[in-house]
């Protein structure tokens, strides 16, 4: 099972990725929407530890 650290780190790397995708805004986005997807996951898995 992944870790909201994990998680986190997935989204990190992606951040990176669209960092480089200067040049096709659609790619920096979908990276974007990915990582933001990771950390959604990152902040629920977050949660669930606290209950």
């Amino acid at each position: 099972m992944i870790t909201a650290e994990q998680a986190v780190e997935h989204a990190t790397r992606l951040l990176e990725k669209a960092e480089m995708e200067l040049t096709n805004i659609k790619l920096m986005e979908r990276y974007d929407e990915l990582a933001c997807s990771w950390l959604t996951v990152a902040h629920l898995l977050m949660e669930k530890e606290r209950l």
